[in-house]
């Protein structure tokens, strides 16, 4: 069980670096397109709210295990949302540091992990990630995420 914010490295993060090796099931409060869409495709074997009763919670690390992939009711609901909103948006070209930039936002990573991955100041990653948003015509972090995850920026 991972959760997508934990100190030192994020439960994304985390999940990416165990794929393959185990399976990871994330647990948390975060009901977030962004970090769903972003511990999928790290590898997570689902996604599941905090709100779950320990007996349903209990079955679904067992299914987990067995390999079938587990999703809270309400997640479940938002990934079929995504999906049935879909629709395509034209290319929109960024700069090869915005895209750096959007590609560890897009991981869940926060300001301050993405300055110091990418060796900038905290006021830089701040500016980078609002010319994103205004490129890509979005308004948060979450659609910018989404956006990346649709079209294969990661």
């Amino acid at each position: 069980l991972m959760d997508v914010r934990m100190p030192g490295m994020g439960g994304v993060e985390a999940a990416a670096l165990l794929r393959g090796r185990a399976t990871v099931l994330m647990l948390t409060t975060f009901d977030d397109d962004g970090y769903i869409v972003a511990a999928l495709h790290a590898g997570a074997s689902g996604y599941l709210l905090k709100d779950l009763p320990a007996a349903e919670l209990a079955q679904a690390i067992r299914l987990a295990h067995a390999g079938v992939d587990q999703y809270s009711a309400a997640v479940t609901a938002r990934l079929a949302a995504m999906v049935r909103s879909r629709t395509p948006r034209p290319t929109i070209e960024l700069t090869d540091r915005e895209t750096e930039v959007l590609r560890l936002l897009a991981t869940g990573a926060a300001n301050r992990e993405i300055a110091r991955s990418l060796y900038l100041s905290e006021g830089t990653v701040k500016n980078h990630i609002s010319s994103i948003l205004n490129r890509l015509g979005v308004r948060d972090r979450t659609q910018a995420a989404i956006y990346a995850h649709e079209h294969g920026i990661l």
